[in-house]
């Protein structure tokens, strides 16, 4: 299906997709970046979770110096400032 051209590829349904913001306690930008979170998958009905960085080693290494940051379906698609209208736009396809 790689080799498929995109025009025959299908987008998964937003109520496919998993958003995840990696944040730690006492980030005011996590704040914000989880605001936009919550808006943006509450009107889209897309399930989202959250990942302290200070819990997982794995994290910390890969993203201690870009928190907050979100992923959709596990790849990165933003970090510091989460961008509403982009984020609705990646989910929608």
């Amino acid at each position: 299906m790689a080799d498929m051209s995109p025009i025959f590829r299908r987008r998964p349904a937003p109520g496919d997709r998993l958003v995840t913001l990696v944040r730690k306690p006492g980030c005011h930008l996590c704040d914000d970046a989880q605001a936009v979170v919550e808006k943006v998958c509450g009107d889209l009905g897309v399930p989202w979770e959250q990942k302290d960085i200070t819990q997982d080693p794995g994290l910390h290494e890969q993203y201690w110096e870009q928190i907050p940051v979100v992923l959709v379906d596990g790849r990165q698609h933003t970090f510091w400032r989460v961008d509403e209208g982009r984020l609705r736009r990646e989910l929608t396809g």
